[in-house]
């Protein structure tokens, strides 16, 4: 696995654009699910900890610098890499010298972030498990990740600092460097089984966890696919990269019996279907493909969902094929699609969790992406302006 990589599986550079209204038939979540419609259905009541997500927390640590800074560590200007020996004090340096914004951050916390802004009320809908150092950048994680009205429960250990990627700013360039350590570290038998811990699991009706954390803890993700399945309840995933897909296919395809909704790219899903031997390129084929994988639960139809960018988003359930096509927006806007990935996977979570029609889900996706992308970072104003 390459350090590049390795820094797109924290800094979650993917991306996703927003949607007009599509105008897609209303897909059914399960077989159980009624027929009636979504108008006549009464308002789901929403309570904390109804979506649980699990995965890799870094604190997003950003700043503008100058050009001497990038050169005494050996920086490109917009380039993504992962911390060696002789970044060690980058971010304490990062921090003394430059005005830096903190912000809750890693793939998995991003779209339970997203998910719990979408929502607004009431806060801790979201709840967030993983692992973080005993230390100041721990303690501001917590903070932030409080101010975001997400419920993280973090497993706290003294062996590893907690994992951070910092973004250093020059003029329209961000050069991106991550530092797992932490993150890394999660045990099952440490948090995860805790009855405290599990007690949060059970409450939940919908899970998310990005493939990153398939390369920290399978046991973890099993638990929790397990639980889900047996219990009639949502569980989604993201290929997350082309990597997972290639290097940890095997910890995949335990826990793709238990997907209910599997979120992917156009770059990702083609490293699936090369690594599942589909014989065929076709995004439309391939999501297909995936779709019709076994699976355990049998009363919930598998949902495949792959953005393409700027093209139209493609979702696959039972036989059925449907295109979501994107909004237009003006190159001049964009201003960073790093974490956008993120923002439509939480978008989709938070129509999930109110029991939306599939393509509502999609419509909420596409616009918290489209919010991601007109801003610095996975950063989000203080309210979404959606109906």
């Amino acid at each position: 696995m390459t350090a590049f990589h390795k820094v797109i599986a924290t800094c979650s550079v993917r991306t996703a654009m927003a949607s007009d209204e599509p105008k897609a038939k209303k897909l059914k979540l399960s077989e159980d699910e009624k027929t009636e419609s979504p108008s006549k259905k009464a308002a789901v009541e929403l309570r904390p900890n109804l979506l649980f997500g699990m995965g890799n927390p870094l604190l997003d640590i950003s700043a503008v610098v100058d050009k001497d800074f990038l050169d005494k560590y050996s920086l490109k200007p917009n380039d993504q890499i992962l911390a060696e020996d002789k970044h060690k004090a980058l971010f304490d340096e990062l921090v003394k010298k430059f005005k830096v914004e903190y912000h809750a951050g890693g793939a998995t916390q991003n779209s339970i972030k997203i998910a719990q802004w979408m929502i607004q009320e009431p806060h801790s809908v979201g709840t967030f498990f993983g692992c973080i150092g005993k230390d100041k950048f721990g303690e501001i994680l917590k903070q932030k990740a409080e101010e975001a009205h997400v419920d993280a429960h973090y497993y706290e250990q003294d062996e590893e600092p907690t994992g951070t990627c910092a973004a250093c700013i020059t003029g329209d360039n961000r050069s991106l460097v991550a530092n797992l350590a932490a993150a890394n570290c999660y045990k099952k038998d440490k948090h995860l089984d805790l009855d405290e811990n599990w007690e949060l699991v059970e409450k939940a009706k919908v899970y998310y966890i990005a493939g990153f954390f398939l390369t920290v803890s399978l046991e973890s993700i099993l638990k929790v696919a397990k639980h889900a399945s047996e219990k009639n309840k949502l569980f989604c995933m993201n290929l997350s990269a082309p990597f997972i897909c290639q290097f940890f296919k095997d910890n995949l395809m335990q826990v793709m019996p238990y997907i209910d909704v599997l979120f992917g790219n156009e770059t990702e899903a083609s490293a699936f279907a090369k690594e599942q031997d589909f014989e065929t390129k076709d995004i439309k084929e391939i999501a297909k493909k995936a779709q019709a994988l076994p699976k355990v639960n049998a009363k919930r139809q598998r949902i495949v969902v792959f953005t393409q960018g700027k093209d139209e988003t493609i979702m696959a359930l039972s036989d059925k094929i449907e295109t979501f096509p994107v909004l237009k927006i003006d190159p001049k806007d964009i201003v960073d699609t790093n974490g956008a990935g993120d923002a439509f996977v939480g978008g989709f979570l938070s129509g999930l969790v109110q029991e939306k029609p599939l393509d509502q889900c999609v419509r909420a996706a596409h616009y918290s992406a489209n919010v991601i992308i007109r801003r610095a970072g996975c950063t989000f104003p203080e309210k979404p302006d959606f109906k």
